[in-house]
């Protein structure tokens, strides 16, 4: 066969765009391999058409003699899109971790040179090395912090295979699948936790809150900011901020609606035994309402109101000033991606038991506080690949999808993640309810209220996500001093105590009434 390239005359109409697709290799038959078609191999040569200067005419997907065509010249197999077909089949070594190192961004990638931390983690749990001495007190220390950072690779890993494996399916169904890939590492870290001793509960309940306050406020901050530096102002579609900040409002009033009967009858019309039973009952019906609604808001995005959000997301794509140099990156196979996701499941899994194994020491010993390690520890290292997604979307002036990931991210939080611990709580016997501290309840209301006045008028810049994440650092702070439950006045030591203690506001009139008595003397 001849090693020329030989071209078919077309004829442009008005309104169709001519794509010319690179060849892939310099052999004609290489292209032939991978769908493209040429039936004049012996005529005589076509002019050739001149190179698109613009970056859209190298991106989407085009037909040649009936046979889908991506962007790299391989045959698009049915079913799945255009940017997700990788050319090959079944499995090969090589080409999947080198496709994994380099994973969906820079930033991604560079999560890749953690992994040695992941592997000390095993060594310094599974391991006998050390004194005794260093064993009983520094090993639990390292096995912390090395989990705890081996946690961040792992986690990218999981976000990484789910994004490729999205991308095997229908584009709104894949966004949901790799939304919910990233709360599989929060739906894994609830279950370890839940599964342990009761202690762990109040760690949960403050998870599930700073997981939300985390997508909302970091994640969503350093998305506008990071946008906003290299885009002046960056617009989303009201479908996609609408639903999601309403959404995320009526969630909120589903967890805190425990929290509020607790507090407003505890030690009142209700003692504070039954106080506590009445609103792990609220809960636990709270938990399958929220359950119901989530299957109500898949099938709204990925049923009936499916071709709204496929044009949205499609249109979205068109943004990214690089989407050319993204279509031409490897990709892995159907196999290689659910074996990624195997893997990467199979590390985070072992990385939540150590770091759930070392919380009473870390809290015991190093006297951290349940809050600043449930709102904001915890929901960093477990979001993180989530957060270089959206992160890295924003960048890419796609701000809809960096919505859909942040909102989607922080509505499974609270409608599947928080039901599904509350119910399988209840499965294992354990008192799993939503009564939250009351400071947690009131910074969550406060974070949506905020979030939603920002995204009100479908627009970003920077200041708006420097203020997101200025919020979110003063919750930091305020997390950091707040006292563990068996240390504080509020309504956890309360319970605990019996009913017969002091409540909160009878310390309070109490302390009024003396600093009174002693302003008249």
């Amino acid at each position: 066969m001849s090693t020329s390239r030989h071209h078919h005359r077309h004829t442009q109409h008005p309104g169709i765009r001519l794509f010319k697709r690179k060849p892939v290799g310099p052999e004609q038959n290489d292209s032939l391999e991978r769908g493209a078609v040429n039936h004049n191999v012996d005529g005589p040569q076509s002019p050739r058409l001149e190179e698109p200067t613009s970056q859209d005419e190298k991106l989407p997907t085009h037909k040649n003699e009936g046979h889908r065509v991506n962007a790299q010249g391989y045959k698009v197999s049915r079913g799945i899109q255009p940017d997700g077909e990788s050319g090959r089949t079944w499995f090969h070594p090589w080409h999947f971790l080198r496709i994994c190192f380099r994973s969906s961004s820079t930033a991604s990638k560079y999560t890749n040179f953690l992994w040695p931390f992941t592997i000390a983690a095993m060594i310094l749990f599974y391991a006998d090395v050390g004194s005794s001495e260093w064993r009983e007190g520094r090993r639990h220390l390292w096995i912390f912090i090395t989990s705890y950072i081996g946690m961040v690779p792992a986690a990218n890993l999981v976000g990484f295979a789910g994004q490729e494996l999205a991308r095997k399916i229908p584009k709104v169904i894949g966004v949901i699948l790799e939304t919910t890939f990233g709360s599989i590492v929060e739906i894994i870290l609830f279950m370890v936790l839940i599964s342990g001793p009761q202690s762990n509960v109040p760690i949960i309940r403050a998870a599930i809150l700073g997981s939300i306050l985390a997508n909302l406020l970091f994640c969503l901050g350093l998305c506008f900011f990071v946008g906003g530096i290299f885009w002046p102002q960056q617009t989303f579609h009201e479908a996609i901020s609408e639903v999601g900040s309403n959404l995320m409002l009526v969630a909120a009033v589903g967890l805190v609606i425990p929290t509020v009967f607790y507090n407003s009858l505890a030690g009142g019309r209700l003692t504070q035994t039954l106080a506590e039973a009445e609103s792990l009952r609220i809960s636990r019906g709270a938990a399958i309402i929220l359950l119901v609604a989530f299957l109500v808001y898949v099938w709204f995005q990925s049923r009936s109101h499916h071709g709204l959000y496929e044009d949205i997301l499609e249109a979205d794509e068109e943004r990214d000033h690089d989407r050319h140099k993204d279509l031409q990156k490897p990709k892995l196979t159907f196999t290689e991606a659910v074996v990624a996701v195997a893997i990467a499941l199979t590390f985070v899994s072992f990385m939540a038991v150590f770091l759930v194994k070392e919380i009473e020491y870390m809290v015991g010993e190093r006297h951290i506080s349940d809050a600043f390690l449930g709102l904001i520890l915890v929901p960093i290292i477990e979001k993180a690949a989530e957060h270089l997604t959206a992160i890295d979307e924003a960048y890419d002036n796609q701000m809809n999808f960096a919505l859909s990931h942040v909102l989607g991210a922080s509505i499974q939080t609270a409608l599947l993640n928080t039901p599904l611990v509350v119910l399988v709580g209840w499965g294992l016997g354990r008192d799993m309810s939503l009564n939250f501290e009351l400071f947690d309840a009131v910074v969550l209301i406060l974070a949506i209220i905020v979030v939603g006045n920002f995204l009100r008028d479908e627009k970003s810049d920077y200041l708006e996500g420097a203020l997101c994440v200025f919020v979110y650092i003063l919750i930091a702070v305020s997390a950091w001093y707040y006292p563990d439950p068996e240390n504080s006045t509020g309504t956890a030591s309360a319970e605990q105590s019996g009913s017969n203690s002091t409540l909160p506001g009878e310390i309070v009139t109490a302390e009024l009434t003396a600093r009174t008595l002693a302003a008249l003397r």
